[in-house]
């Protein structure tokens, strides 16, 4: 874990296969909250396919506000150099 998103996500998925949503959900919530886009979309997945329905800890508020924490991340992330080389590599495929 140590900040490793990708350990987070994860955890989160193994958290899920054995059927402990809760704890999946602590996790993909602490990687989508650091930018992590696969955990974000597990946690809108799982909202919308009604997996976590009955779960106090899951409601479209909460997850509203992870959404609007990744989206800060990820905001964080960007600078000009990162858009610059972005589209240097995107001109060259």
């Amino acid at each position: 874990m140590a900040g490793h998103e990708s350990a987070r996500y994860n955890l989160g998925r193994m958290e899920a296969n054995t059927g402990n949503f809760e704890r999946a959900f602590k996790h993909w919530t602490i990687a989508a909250s650091a930018g992590c886009f696969d955990s974000m979309h597990e946690l809108i997945v799982f909202y919308e396919k009604g997996l976590v329905l009955g779960y106090s800890f899951v409601s479209r508020e909460s997850l509203d506000s992870i959404l609007a924490t990744y989206n800060n991340s990820c905001a964080e992330m960007r600078s000009e150099a990162r858009d610059a080389y972005i589209r240097f590599v995107k001109e060259t495929i």
